[in-house]
């Protein structure tokens, strides 16, 4: 099962992760002051990541 984690750095920032369901960590955030403000985040991901399209800003334009 995918879930996200919300955990505290060493730096007293709170900061999530997302996992995958044989428990690896697919992606981490940047660091947040207030707990709320990383629980808006997920939030927000679970909101708009639906419809996200994806950039590949690999491809090179001569």
């Amino acid at each position: 099962m995918y879930k996200f984690e919300i955990y505290q750095d060493k730096a007293g920032e709170y900061r999530f992760r997302f996992k995958a369901s044989n428990g690896e960590t697919m992606f981490s955030s940047e660091g947040y002051k207030a707990k709320a403000s990383a629980i808006h985040a997920i939030e927000s991901i679970k909101r708009n990541a639906v419809g996200a399209d994806t950039v590949d800003l690999t491809t090179m334009t001569a």
